[in-house]
């Protein structure tokens, strides 16, 4: 597996692993945009080629950065993928300066809190009706330190 920078030709696989990880996903114009407006935007691709997953991320204020989105393909799941995807970001994020990475999760997605828990994510509170389909978030916030392993 290698992690790159998204190109604009992965657009389209990018899109259809964002359809088959979240119930509400960005559309392709939404993903384009936020890769035009600068975001750290990273894909990770097997052997083949193939794009697997990807991590969208970017600077929210002047020491915070933020977790836009991260998914892996449903049939890549559970192999590292999203942990490797994601302790990229934190390393871009943190050579940054920044102190601290943001992200909101659908609370009632247990494993994906578990998954963000795991890494070092602390949960900071909860929005309710913060989804479309009015299911609650939890808002989850790291802190950098100066062991991260990544």
């Amino acid at each position: 597996m290698i992690i790159r920078k998204f190109q604009e030709r992965d657009l389209k696989r990018v899109h259809e692993i964002e359809e088959m990880s979240f119930e509400t996903s960005y559309g392709v114009d939404m993903i384009l945009k936020l890769f035009k407006i600068g975001t750290g935007f990273l894909v990770s691709e097997d052997n083949n080629g193939y794009v697997t997953g990807y991590v969208i991320f970017w600077i929210k204020e002047e020491n915070q950065g933020h977790i836009i989105s991260i998914a892996v393909d449903k049939n890549f799941r559970n192999i590292g993928i999203g942990t490797q995807l994601l302790y990229r970001a934190l390393f871009i994020l943190r050579s940054c300066g920044l102190e601290q990475v943001n992200l909101e999760v659908n609370a009632n997605h247990i494993n994906v809190v578990e998954f963000y828990k795991n890494i070092g994510f602390v949960i900071d509170r909860k929005v309710p009706h913060y989804y479309e389909n009015d299911e609650p978030a939890f808002v989850m916030y790291y802190k950098f330190k100066d062991n991260l392993n990544s």
